[in-house]
């Protein structure tokens, strides 16, 4: 299971450490997420979803069962 937002799609964004002597190497820069359950009152069940920090304010400005909606409409399982 890949480290990806399931709201907003966000995955880890990738680069360079570069210290003082400015010699490179990889580094990722991981995406925080959190594992909410909601509530869908249409369906009387809980969801889990894996999301990030920013997916939760999403949720919280639009409501879960708008968010729901959305994700259903491009395809994805709930």
């Amino acid at each position: 299971m890949s480290r990806t937002c399931e709201v907003t799609g966000a995955g880890p964004g990738f680069g360079n450490n570069v210290p003082w002597s400015k010699k490179k190497t990889r580094r990722r820069w991981n995406v925080n997420l959190q594992s909410k359950r909601y509530y869908l009152p249409s369906e009387g069940r809980h969801v889990r979803l894996r999301v990030s920090t920013k997916g939760i304010k999403i949720i919280d400005r639009d409501g879960v069962e708008a968010v729901v909606q959305r994700m259903r409409a491009e395809g994805r399982r709930i």
